[in-house]
């Protein structure tokens, strides 16, 4: 990335951060930061970085360069790093006496998968080029030794608190953009790269109601990375349907913080997920947390009321509506077949045609409901629709 790239990508996060930016929970801004809409600093002469270079010993790599030349440091690279450092603060970490613990913290401490070709975190650290001043127990750092064909150093993102080794990251730039998205990701700014990932959500739904799987599911993927509740509830029926319910887990879309407490009233809640949070409870292990449990002790009334009600002996999958009245008729008609002739592989097999014909009749109850995935609640249903029936459901065209 050049400086002619750098420029309006910084110029767009600035303006962004101070727009997010609320009085009440935040650090004052620095005056010039307010004034001018910039996190950055003037930029670092080509004389700069280059007596940096000789400092150091080392050609920077050419993101890092492009981006002094563009900013001499820069403040607040996501939630937790509040400031990188300039051309003249660069430092290697086993040089700056503030930050030797990270070397000595991670020297014995194995995150990487146990394979015979990976290098130990700490020995990674005590070579590494230190880019933060300030952070949340958080370190940025690149690699010197991990070069690629661009000359691009790998960078890696670290914090105490993450319960995880160093993430690695192709380039100086990859670990900002990765940040930048970190930011939109906690703090959702008004702006144009929100409605811009609004815009391609709403897209998205309309090419999964059409038919279309992948192209939604990866649109879908990346607007979840910035932070957007909508593009993760939408990606999790799309993904239930296949069968994968690891990718995203059913307490990630059904277990909601206050500001979005309304959303445990919606049908697409009541009628669609609660019984996919009730068939989880059933079947349930005795150890571990479960959505139910989560939405108990989360804090929220709803939540907690929603537990309390559950009552397994007289959860009946059978007695469930499965979407609009022509589509749960349908469903009821193959589910009487079911129970008369018994659940076994080849009466799923017989009675597959007649479900995937039913999808003509099925309606979504809200702009956020793509696919019928209370179906998934009863038992024999969720056994008869393997991830290649789940597609073709997907594949077909859904809602008038």
């Amino acid at each position: 990335m050049n400086r002619e790239q750098w420029r309006p990508f910084l110029k767009r996060w600035s303006e962004e951060w101070v727009d997010a930016h609320d009085p009440e929970r935040d650090q004052p801004l620095e005056a010039e930061v307010a004034r001018d809409r910039w996190l950055g600093f003037a930029p670092a002469t080509a004389e700069e970085v280059a007596a940096a270079e000789a400092r150091l010993g080392r050609a920077l790599p050419p993101s890092l360069r492009e981006f002094l030349l563009t900013t001499d440091g820069w403040r607040d690279a996501g939630v937790f790093i509040y400031r990188l450092a300039g051309a003249a603060e660069l430092a290697w970490l086993a040089d700056a006496d503030e930050d030797s613990g990270w070397i000595e913290a991670y020297s014995d401490t194995e995150f990487f998968d146990e394979e015979e070709d990976e290098e130990p975190e700490g020995r990674i650290l005590a070579r590494s080029l230190r880019l933060s001043l300030e952070g949340d127990a958080a370190v940025m750092l690149l690699d010197p030794e991990d070069v690629d064909e661009r000359g691009e150093w790998a960078a890696y993102w670290l914090a105490s608190w993450s319960g995880s080794g160093p993430e690695r990251f192709d380039s100086f730039h990859d670990l900002m953009h990765d940040q930048y998205v970190s930011f939109h990701a906690l703090r959702r700014p008004p702006g144009a790269t929100r409605d811009h990932w609004d815009a391609e959500v709403e897209r998205a739904r309309l090419a999964a109601l059409a038919g279309e799987v992948e192209a939604p599911l990866a649109v879908l993927e990346e607007a979840s990375r910035f932070g957007s509740d909508r593009a993760r509830l939408l990606r999790f029926q799309i993904l239930a349907m296949l069968g994968d319910t690891d990718t995203i887990r059913l307490d990630r879309v059904a277990v909601v913080k206050e500001e979005r407490a309304d959303f445990l009233h919606t049908p697409l809640f009541t009628r669609e997920l609660l019984p996919l949070v009730y068939a989880e409870e059933r079947q349930a292990p005795m150890w571990g947390s479960t959505t139910l449990s989560l939405l108990k002790n989360g804090g929220l009334e709803e939540g907690r009321a929603i537990a309390l009600a559950f009552d397994p002996d007289e959860f009946d999958p059978n007695r469930l509506t499965y979407g609009n009245p022509e589509f749960d008729a349908a469903v009821h008609d193959i589910l009487d077949r079911l129970d008369a002739e018994g659940p076994d592989e080849r009466t799923q097999d017989a009675l597959w045609p007649a479900l995937r014909a039913a999808i003509a009749l099925w309606r979504p109850i809200s702009e956020d409901h793509i696919a019928p995935v209370a179906l998934r609640a009863h038992p024999a249903l969720a056994e008869m629709i393997t991830e290649e029936r789940g597609r073709e459901i997907l594949s077909t065209r859904r809602g008038s």
